[in-house]
């Protein structure tokens, strides 16, 4: 019988082009200057670069160790982690939408460290994208370098592009799941999983 490490780390990073941030902070102003703002004014003058600087920081997020453990003890209950703050940006208007994201899994041969589950969702929430496919980025992460008896993610977010703009319905909630192995597969593991997931008042 082989004996699995007591711990791999895993090296989590997106391939992507160097960011030009002058280029960036010079298309903020023609931007800006194109809605008839005045970049003259004192109170306007470093909006571009400031506006430069939080776009680059909202679609791309910081590398980091994805660190798995053996598990030894051959733990087989549900593990959830709930409340992880979500912060992304709709790929349709660019703008914010902020949430929760609730992610669980059934332990096969290996767990994860519980900070990385937190670390897994802000660095696929560092995109434009839609709600659907983050939540089905981490569930389908996590089933990588896991290999999981069965995940589970659940995100609920208020999306800016709603609430702000076009129907403008704040306070609306966008819940979507992605769910796999006994998760999806077996009813009473799903419902627990589910029922862990729920909103609470």
């Amino acid at each position: 019988m082989s004996v699995s490490p007591i711990h791999r780390r895993l090296r989590v990073a997106r391939s992507v082009p160097d960011v030009d941030r002058e280029a960036v902070t010079a298309a903020a102003a023609t931007l800006l200057a194109t809605l008839g703002l005045d970049l003259a004014d004192e109170n306007l003058v470093e909006t571009p670069r400031r506006m430069a600087d939080a776009l680059i920081e909202m679609t791309h997020g910081p590398e980091f160790d994805l660190t798995t453990f053996a598990n030894h003890e051959e733990y087989d209950e549900l593990v959830v982690v709930s409340d992880i703050p979500v912060q992304s940006l709709c790929e349709h208007h660019v703008l914010p939408f902020v949430g929760v994201a609730h992610v669980g899994y059934l332990p096969g041969e290996r767990i994860l460290g519980l900070s990385k589950f937190a670390r897994m969702v802000d660095f696929h929430a560092r995109r434009p994208q839609t709600q659907e496919r983050l939540t089905k980025a981490v569930a389908d992460h996590l089933q990588e370098v896991l290999a999981p008896r069965g995940v589970g993610v659940v995100i609920q977010a208020e999306h800016t592009c709603m609430s702000l703009r076009g129907a403008r319905t704040p306070g609306t909630r966008t819940t979507t799941s992605t769910l796999f192995g006994l998760l999806r597969d077996d009813p009473r593991s799903r419902a627990e999983f589910l029922e862990l997931t729920r909103s609470r008042p």
